[in-house]
């Protein structure tokens, strides 16, 4: 469903707001359901474009597909149709989500072999997949990428365990290999592993399945293979990525906001990152809350240097949310360097906030210099085009905070990853329309 939204920005805002499923758990514990023959029940799924299409295409392969309620869905997978992995349907459905990706290691681990279209998903530049191939042929796969289709498969008689050393700490290349691991023979040890905590609610939930991995949280997992999974139920933590932008947004708008149910100590230094610019956040039982505040002044380094903020693999600050912190960054007080070190190409929105009045200067793909405007002239509304779900979701905050009129096209972009984001907007009494 493509369209638009229309805001009117400079509201202040007030209420509760309540995160969603973590999209991006979501994608690797929904692919995990494939080692089971027995029901796996997911609760607090997002109801969001990229899950919806993943669920579809487990129903494509014959995987029993159940809705008990909103969010909360069972799934068995007793009778695969390994016809459709196949066929050109899949190649087409496969190719437009790239959390599909994460199906090759079920599918190898249980019936030795995969097949994965070249997958879609974000332009933020080059992501390799050679991390999760590289791993599943340490583990005794016969890889073949068939290049006139884009197409991979994957075949083993059978997977061994394996000493594997990692080229980057990717999640889901993490993930994939940890699926396959869990039923091959012996015991695989993977080195920098990656640890967010997506990837530590997909080792639990499948050592409830009666996998032992063990050195969950760490860079390092011991995988001991075992001969079969049973069931299980799980239930989904709130996505950190929502939780941060609705901080940025409290900040930018002036307004007090409670963040409901954030499984605070599952946010790492999020919260300190936007301590660092100024914005006031308390812990509440399992809430945030954020005072209404008239400014915000960007804190220095202890020398008096200029503050950076830069992304890093777990348990650093998520790559996600940077574009976040740059548009916060706009109305502070203070000269913030944003350092994007994780992707290219993810910092070509600011050309859009330089439109609205912000102050940023692009020193090279990787990084920006945000000089605050500190509220004393706010961004001008304007018309723009969302290029991928975290930059949309930015480009959205820096509208809900200017004066005047904006239009964002291409919001598909935005829900591919956020559920309801306009009515849950309204909510809080932001002017929002869906055109």
């Amino acid at each position: 469903m493509s369209g638009s939204f229309q805001i009117r920005g400079g509201k202040q805002l007030h209420g509760e707001i309540t995160p969603q499923g973590a999209k991006n758990e979501a994608l690797q514990i929904l692919c995990a359901v494939l080692l089971t023959d027995h029901e796996v029940r997911i609760k607090n799924i997002p109801d969001i474009q990229d899950v919806n299409r993943l669920i579809e295409i487990l129903g494509d392969f014959g995987v029993k597909v159940t809705k008990n309620a909103h969010g909360d869905y069972t799934f068995k997978a007793d009778e695969i149709n390994f016809e459709y992995i196949k066929s050109d349907d899949f190649k087409e459905d496969g190719s437009k989500l790239r959390g599909s990706i994460m199906l090759l290691g079920p599918m190898l681990a249980r019936f030795g072999e995969a097949y994965m279209p070249t997958p879609g998903g974000d332009k933020i530049g080059r992501r390799r997949l050679d991390t999760h191939f590289h791993g599943f042929v340490e583990l005794g796969a016969e890889f073949q990428y068939d290049e006139n289709k884009f197409f991979y498969s994957l075949k083993a008689k059978e997977l061994r365990g394996k000493y594997i050393l990692l080229d980057e700490a990717s999640v889901t290349g993490t993930a994939n290999i940890v699926m396959a691991a869990v039923l091959a023979k012996g015991t695989t040890k993977i080195y920098n592993a990656a640890c967010e905590p997506y990837l530590q609610q997909l080792c639990d939930m499948l050592n409830r399945m009666g996998a032992k991995i063990s050195g969950i949280g760490s860079n390092f997992l011991t995988v001991e293979g075992v001969t079969s999974l049973q069931g299980t139920e799980h239930t989904m933590l709130p996505d950190m990525v929502e939780i941060g932008s609705w901080i940025g947004l409290a900040a930018m708008t002036k307004s007090a906001m409670t963040i409901k149910n954030v499984n605070w100590n599952q946010l790492g230094v999020i919260p300190n990152t936007f301590r660092k610019l100024g914005i006031q956040l308390e812990q509440s039982g399992d809430d945030i809350m954020i005072p209404a505040q008239e400014q915000y002044k960007i804190q220095k380094f202890i020398d008096g240097s200029i503050l950076t903020v830069s992304d890093a693999p777990w348990p650093g600050f998520t790559p996600d949310l940077l574009s976040i912190i740059l548009v916060v960054a706009t109305q502070a007080k203070g000269t913030l360097l944003v350092h994007q070190k994780m992707f290219e190409s993810r910092l070509f929105f600011v050309d859009k906030l330089i439109d609205m009045g912000a102050q940023i200067i692009l020193c090279d793909p990787h990084r920006a210099t945000v000089v605050g405007l500190n509220h004393e002239s706010p961004l001008r509304g304007t018309t723009m085009i969302s290029p991928d779900i975290r930059a949309g979701n930015a480009l959205l905050i820096a509208a809900l905070s200017a004066e005047g009129k904006s239009v964002i096209h291409n919001i598909e972009q935005i829900d591919r990853g956020y559920e309801n984001i306009d009515g849950r907007l309204k909510a809080l009494g932001a002017d929002i329309d869906r055109i």
